[in-house]
């Protein structure tokens, strides 16, 4: 497989050796830009639907509003999604440099790790939330008769929907949110192909 300029390493992993390795190591850097610009927008996007849901529904002559605060589960993914932007939008910004100038960034194996982490604790974070939102919006659509629950959906439809969307938005940040920490994960363990015994 050598003339493929693809060797083997001692572990079996195919590890490439050929001359292209700037283009691939370009193309990898603008789909890691790409997929945290996207990340970011759909988490902004998540935060200004749930953030802005409200609905006022008349009840026997008594007014009640409905707000994302009036579930903890939206707020914390109201929360958690806003943190995700931020981080996407620092991380855009390193990813922008580093396609500006052509230099790697991740100079160091400790900023690849923390870049890595920072990755992980967000997708897990982000997961987490969806979690209590999405049960919480399974609740309030189908109720819950042993508990007394009612469909509070058939109430309070534009809401749930508006809700829902920014569920939806969420979720496939969060599964943009997975690839990208792939992508840091590659380009992390890569940094430890060079040289035996090379330490941070």
């Amino acid at each position: 497989m050598r003339y493929l300029g693809v060797g083997v390493s001692p572990g079996n992993v195919p590890v490439y050796h050929g001359t292209h390795l700037k283009a691939v190591d370009r193309k990898v850097r603008l789909a890691e830009l790409m997929l945290r610009s996207v990340t970011f927008v759909l988490a902004l996007v998540s935060v200004l639907l749930v953030a802005t849901d409200s609905q006022v529904q008349e009840i026997f002559t008594i007014k009640k509003k409905a707000r994302f605060t009036d579930m903890k589960a939206l707020v914390f993914l109201v929360v958690v999604n806003g943190m995700v932007a931020a981080y996407s939008v620092l991380q855009v910004l390193r990813c922008g440099l580093s396609m500006v100038t052509g230099s790697v960034v991740l100079l160091s194996k400790p900023l690849a790790w923390v870049i890595l982490s920072g990755d992980q604790l967000m997708s897990y974070m982000m997961l987490a939330a969806l979690g209590a939102a999405l049960q919480s919006a399974i609740f309030a659509k189908f109720s819950e008769p042993e508990l007394q629950w009612m469909k509070t959906c058939d109430m309070y439809r534009k809401f749930c929907n508006q809700s829902g969307e920014g569920i939806a938005s969420s979720a496939v940040a969060w599964l943009i949110m997975v690839f990208v920490t792939g992508i840091s994960s590659f380009s992390l363990f890569r940094l430890y192909g060079g040289k035996k015994g090379a330490g941070w």
